[in-house]
């Protein structure tokens, strides 16, 4: 198992002995200790933050702070979040970033915690696609997002919140409807008769097969639909209806 996920998914005892054989080194001032012991872990220092950070059982475990160089768990804290929403796949690897929530997502105080840095990091990540166009951050971008519904990390807020910004082009780019229909999160009929749900979006939903024939056939009977959206779903029964 790599470094990184051991030490995110060690007991209180497996992450003491990871540290113990490190705990006389004063051979390091407390400013490169945490490189200094990251570099024994074959992990760098924004890694071995998050790896020990992350961990459920970390914060009980106040002998392992002084070895990586922190006073406290809240010092560490701190870190591991500036480290977690500014970090775009460089010091963390996408690999890491997965693993950390599958860790988070069965712990009710760290989920809670994730959902908070979850947007800022988010909005971080969505810039630097906006200002790079970089096809290797864009497709682990889609892989996450993915990973963040399926894994249950985001609340039904923020789900709605993303539903609710029907010009954006993230949602566009990740297929972000079908994601959410796709991960359970809100049912089919209700997020297929919303308004801000756009005729675009609805036709991938139906070419996913995502939506059963009697929910078009409901839908058609709202007369206040657009014709766009009249025009594809009537296309599609067409094709479709047995």
């Amino acid at each position: 198992m790599p470094a990184f996920n051991a030490l995110l998914s060690a007991t209180e005892e497996e992450l003491v002995q990871s540290f113990y054989k490190f705990r006389d080194d004063d051979t390091v001032n407390k400013e490169d200790k945490l490189n200094a012991v990251g570099r024994k872990f074959l992990l760098r220092g924004a890694q071995l933050v998050c790896a020990v950070g992350f961990n459920p059982n970390a914060p009980n475990l106040t002998e392992i702070l002084p070895i990586m160089g922190f006073d406290s768990f809240d010092e560490l804290a701190r870190q591991r979040n500036d480290v977690f929403t500014r970090d775009i796949y460089r010091r963390l690897t996408f690999d890491n970033v997965i693993a950390i929530y599958t860790v988070v997502k069965d712990h009710s105080e760290l989920l809670q915690v994730m959902q908070y840095l979850l947007k800022k990091r988010l909005h971080n990540v969505e810039g630097k696609i906006e200002e790079t166009v970089n096809s290797m951050i864009i497709e682990k971008y889609k892989a996450e997002m993915r990973a963040i519904y399926f894994d249950r990390i985001v609340t039904i807020d923020f789900v709605e919140e993303r539903l609710d910004a029907k010009d954006s082009g993230f949602r566009a780019l990740l297929n972000e409807v079908a994601i959410i229909i796709e991960s359970k999160l809100i049912p089919t009929g209700d997020i297929f008769f919303r308004e801000n749900i756009l005729p675009e979006e609805k036709r991938k939903l139906l070419n996913k097969g995502l939506i059963p024939i009697d929910l078009i056939e409901s839908r058609l009977e709202d007369k206040t639909i657009s014709m766009e959206e009249k025009r594809i779903l009537l296309q599609y029964l067409k094709l479709n209806r047995e």
